[in-house]
C-alpha cells in the first residue's frame, strides 16, 4: 500500500506542477500525521524530479508543546537535507479560534515564502468530508458545500492540496511503517470544536468520506458553472464608475437588466461587489446579503461587509462605507503611500504632517472646489483627500493642490476579472 500511496502523489505532483516542475516549493508542516507523512512522500519524490524543498511550521504558541513539536519538524528536516523555518503567531483571543489560526497560518507563509509560488499542505479527504459537513450545518449552499479546490490562487502564490484523495488512516499506516515521526494534537480530541464532534460522529455513524467527498466534488462542478454565469451577467450589468475622468472606485449595476436575472447569480454578482469594493477575502453570509438584495431590487438600500448600496437613477451603487474607513490613515511622505487597499497616492510636494484619510463630511464642507457635477455624497465623502490636522488641502481627483495625485489600483483587478478569478 505504501508503494501506492508514492505513485499516487507522483501522480498529483506531476498533475498538479508538471511538466515543468518549478526549481522549488515549500510545504506546510505542523508536526502532524497528514503533514508529516506529506513530508516524506515530497521528499522522495522532489529527490526524483530535482525539486528543491523549503520547510515552514507556524507555532500557534496555544499549547505548551507546540515549541517541542516545532523543532521535531525542524529536527526530521534536518535530517532529510531540508531547510526549515518556525514561524510565530499569538492570538488576541478576538473571533473564532480555529478561522484565526487558519487566517494566521496563510498570512505568515504568504509573507514567509519570498519567490516560492507554490505551498503544499496536507489537507485529507477526511478534512474535505468533515468541512462539507461543518458548512452543511451552517446552511451554506452550494459555495459553502463544494470541495476544497486543489490549488488556490493567493494573490502571488498558490496553495497546493496533492493529498485531497488520501485518507487520514492510509497517511498514518504510511508515517508507522516507515517509522516517520509526528505528534498527535491533543485539540483533535477536544470536543468544544465543531470539527472534532463532527468527526466523532462520522465515525460513530459509519459514514463514508469517499461518499461526501464525491458530493463536494459535484458541488464543486456546480460552482463553477454558476460562477460562469455570474461573470457573464456582470459584464452585461456592471461597470465601474467613473467621475470626469477617474474612477471612483464605485459599481453601478444596471437595476432593469438586473432584474431579470435568477435570484442566484444576482447574489454571487452582489456578494461579488460587496468584495470587489471592500477588498474583503470572503463574502458575506448568506442571510444578511439576501436581505440586502431584496432591498436594493426595492429600491432601498443598505450596508453590508464594509460597503453601502444606494439606489441612484437606474442604477444600484455599491460603494465604500464611510464608517469602515473612519479613522483610517497613512503619512504621505516622498514615496507613494497605499490607502484603503485600493487608492495609491501621491505628492510632489508634501510638507510633515500632512496625512491621507477619507474626505468624509468634515473635508466635504471645506472643499471650495467642488464641480458642477460631483459623485453622489455618499460616495464622495468616502475618496481619498490630503489633510493636514484637520484642514483639507486637496482631495480626488485634481480638485485643489496640483501636486496631490491619486491613482485606482485595486489589488485583484478591474470587477468581472476579479470574478473570474474567484
Amino acid at each position: 500500500m505504501t508503494r501506492d500511496l508514492v505513485q499516487r502523489f507522483a501522480d498529483q505532483m506531476g498533475r498538479l506542477l508538471g511538466p515543468n516542475f518549478p526549481s522549488d516549493i515549500a510545504l506546510a508542516v505542523s508536526g502532524g500525521g497528514d503533514s508529516m507523512a506529506m513530508l516524506t512522500l515530497a521528499h522522495g519524490w522532489a529527490r526524483v524530479y530535482g525539486v528543491g524543498l523549503h520547510v515552514v511550521t507556524v507555532d500557534h504558541g496555544l499549547r505548551s508543546a507546540s515549541r517541542q513539536e516545532a523543532e521535531m519538524v525542524a529536527k526530521e528536516c534536518a535530517v532529510l537535507g531540508h531547510p526549515h523555518t518556525t514561524l510565530k503567531w499569538q492570538w488576541d483571543n478576538q473571533g473564532n479560534l480555529q478561522d484565526a489560526a487558519r487566517r494566521a497560518r496563510l498570512s505568515l507563509i504568504g509573507a514567509w515564502r519570498g519567490q516560492i509560488a507554490h505551498v503544499l499542505f496536507a489537507h485529507t479527504r477526511d478534512d474535505q468530508a468533515e468541512t462539507m459537513l461543518m458548512r452543511l450545518l451552517r446552511g451554506s449552499g452550494v459555495d459553502g458545500l463544494s470541495a476544497m479546490a486543489e490549488t488556490r490562487d493567493m494573490d502571488g502564490w498558490q496553495v497546493i492540496r496533492p493529498l485531497l484523495s488520501e485518507t487520514r488512516a492510509d497517511l498514518r499506516h504510511y508515517a508507522d511503517v516507515l517509522r516517520v515521526p509526528y505528534v498527535d494534537d491533543p485539540s483533535n480530541e477536544d470536543e468544544t470544536f465543531d470539527r472534532v464532534r463532527l468527526r466523532g460522529t462520522i465515525k460513530a455513524l459509519g459514514m463514508d468520506t469517499r461518499a461526501l467527498a464525491n458530493t463536494a466534488a459535484r458541488m464543486g462542478r456546480a460552482r463553477t458553472a454558476l460562477e460562469a454565469r455570474a461573470v457573464d451577467v456582470a459584464r452585461a450589468c456592471v461597470t465601474e464608475d467613473r467621475w470626469e475622468w477617474m474612477p471612483t472606485g464605485d459599481l453601478l449595476i444596471d437595476r432593469d437588466r438586473f432584474a431579470e436575472v435568477e435570484p442566484d447569480t444576482q447574489l454571487r454578482v452582489l456578494a461579488g461587489a460587496l468584495q470587489w469594493v471592500t477588498t474583503a477575502d470572503y463574502r458575506p453570509r448568506a442571510a444578511p446579503l439576501e436581505d440586502l438584495l431584496d432591498r436594493a431590487l426595492s429600491g432601498g438600500g443598505g450596508t453590508l461587509h464594509g460597503a453601502r448600496t444606494t439606489i441612484r437613477g437606474a442604477h444600484i451603487r455599491v460603494s465604500r462605507e464611510f464608517d469602515a474607513i473612519e479613522g483610517t490613515e497613512v503619512a504621505l511622505g516622498s514615496e507613494a503611500v497605499i490607502w484603503d487597499t485600493r487608492w495609491q497616492v501621491f505628492s510632489t510636494d508634501v510638507p510633515s504632517g500632512r496625512r491621507v484619510r477619507a474626505l468624509g463630511p468634515d473635508g466635504w464642507q471645506q472643499a471650495t472646489d467642488k464641480p458642477d457635477h460631483p459623485p453622489p455624497h455618499d460616495a464622495a465623502i468616502c475618496l481619498p483627500a490630503l489633510f493636514e490636522g484637520d484642514r483639507l488641502v486637496a482631495w480626488h481627483p485634481a480638485h485643489g493642490s496640483p501636486g496631490f495625485q491619486v491613482k485606482f489600483k485595486p489589488p485583484r483587478g478591474h470587477f468581472t476579472a476579479f470574478l473570474v478569478s474567484r
